[in-house]
């Protein structure tokens, strides 16, 4: 997955949804990555998390993606072939319409659907829909259309949900960069994942990065054969320290995702995006 915007500057404007996923019932969950971004745990073991725990991680990434604004859980970005939802800018292709980006708000919707959640009318209908709207333009126009208006409630009574499903991506994102990545890369890979995974900040970072850029490893997403994803910044990782992991991070994926966008087409003007991605990696890090 990939979105191809910076965090919006204006602070924060919207305030956070106090009956996120209160029609669920759900007060626990047992999910080790969490568990290692919330307390900081070298535990291989389960723990059992609150729903409050959950929602750190999802206001955060509400935070970087859409400014923690309702309105900004619907957004269509300048530029861009799809519509963005939800916290993590879940990407939704139209009807026939694909790019190099992975799509992942049907397995979002379909991850949300299995916890029992009551859809929307829009997105009760079986099996995977695409995006209802065929443009940015009719997107735009419908933004205060009752689909829309409901689509948007659904997604801010979803946070936690949302967070869980980012969480799931991350646990699953290691097998497959191991897989991907150069027999002889793959134990310092191991080793830079699990030193980041071992802090509170280090794993928000692995979170909010796998949302933000994928993992790394589809060809699609690659430029002159060059990916931008976390097995390429944990690539470029090298150190030992758990302490310094994350500023090493940020500075890794600050040097990924320029060299990205001077890999890019010079058609898709990506130096416009690149000052707002520098602003989130340094967030990791407190910067």
């Amino acid at each position: 997955m990939d979105k191809c915007r910076p965090s919006r500057k204006q602070r924060r404007n919207g305030r956070f949804v106090g009956q996120v996923g209160a029609s669920l019932g759900m007060t626990f969950i047992r999910l080790f990555v969490l568990a290692c971004c919330l307390a900081g745990s070298t535990n291989l073991s389960a723990l059992t998390l609150s729903r409050a725990d959950i929602l750190k991680i999802g206001k955060r990434v509400w935070q970087n993606e859409c400014n923690g604004t309702i309105s900004g859980l619907t957004a269509w970005n300048q530029g861009e072939d799809f519509a963005s939802l939800g916290i993590g800018h879940f990407i939704w292709y139209p009807k026939g319409r694909r790019g190099p980006f992975e799509e992942s708000f049907p397995k979002l919707i379909n991850f949300i659907s299995k916890r029992g959640a009551k859809l929307p009318t829009l997105l009760s209908t079986s099996g995977e829909q695409p995006c209802p709207w065929n443009s940015r333009s009719t997107f735009l126009q419908a933004q205060h259309a009752p689909e829309m208006n409901q689509l948007r409630q659904f997604l801010a009574d979803t946070i936690d949900l949302q967070a869980e499903f980012l969480i799931a991506r991350l646990e699953g994102a290691l097998p497959k960069m191991l897989d991907e990545a150069a027999p002889a890369e793959r134990a310092n890979v191991q080793q830079q994942f699990e030193r980041l995974k071992r802090t509170p900040r280090g794993c928000f970072a692995l979170v909010d990065y796998v949302n933000f850029k994928g993992e790394g490893v589809l060809h699609t997403e690659r430029y002159q054969g060059q990916g931008w994803g976390l097995l390429q910044v944990l690539e470029a990782m090298h150190g030992t320290s758990d302490t310094a992991a994350v500023d090493e991070f940020a500075r890794a994926a600050k040097a990924t995702l320029t060299r990205r966008v001077h890999n890019a087409p010079p058609e898709r003007h990506e130096l416009r995006w690149l000052s707002g991605w520098i602003r989130r990696v340094n967030g990791y890090s407190g910067g």
